[in-house]
């Protein structure tokens, strides 16, 4: 039984519900809990309210709920771009060696919860439930340590940018942002799987960007 002391909860932060409380063991939230609590709970809801709350872990939460916009399989028509270039930039930081991100005022201003997200947010969060269903820790070594986060924020720069330049109302964004949304999920989850789903779905993407734009180059050189 937890103390009074220790049952209460400091606002603005993310809360953590055991899900098991063994003689030895207390067993952590799921992140699918921490998301859902930090959605519909009081406080900011916002980029920067995001980072106050989950810290270090910011940077891979914050990429999965701006790519997962983009990674819709809808033509955005550049609609996503600011999300896009707030990824860029903490990706930035990550590789810099940052363990907070630091973004604008403006920026850290941008709202992440709203009436016409709900459904998008609710979808999101069933993703990751399903996920976590199946993953296990799978070579969590690879998740330790500074090198492993700039490899980290080398792979969201390269999707982020591949879906940033992807053309206008093409839907050509989807593959590369949906990679970074596995990838970082994968690193939540410290599951090398999930990591590999999202480089596969990243490189098509990035792939067939390259072919279709060279074939459009192509088709309008013959033109002229």
């Amino acid at each position: 039984m937890l103390s009074g002391d220790s049952a209460r909860t400091t606002k603005g932060t993310a809360k953590r519900r055991p899900l098991h409380i063994g003689p030895m063991q207390v067993e952590e939230a799921k992140l699918s809990d921490e998301l859902e609590d930090w959605l519909s709970g009081e406080g900011d809801k916002t980029v920067g309210g995001l980072v106050d709350v989950f810290r270090e872990r910011s940077f891979a939460i914050l990429f999965v709920l701006l790519l997962a916009v983009p990674a819709l399989p809808l033509p955005t028509g550049g609609a996503t771009h600011v999300f896009e270039i707030i990824a860029f930039l903490a990706a930035l930081q990550l590789v810099a060696g940052r363990d907070q991100i630091w973004l604008p005022k403006r920026w850290r201003a941008t709202q992440l919860v709203g009436d016409r997200r709900e459904r998008f947010l609710r979808a999101l969060l069933k993703l990751i439930r399903w996920l976590e269903r199946f993953s296990r820790p799978r070579l969590a070594f690879l998740f330790k340590g500074r090198a492993s986060n700039v490899v980290f924020g080398l792979l969201v720069i390269a999707g982020t940018v591949a879906a940033f330049l992807a053309p206008p109302f093409t839907g050509l964004d989807t593959l590369p942002a949906l990679g970074v949304v596995f990838i970082s999920l994968g690193v939540l989850l410290e599951d090398a799987l999930i990591v590999l789903v999202g480089l596969v779905a990243a490189a098509a993407g990035l792939t067939l960007e390259i072919v279709l734009g060279e074939a459009a180059i192509r088709g309008i050189a013959g033109i002229f």
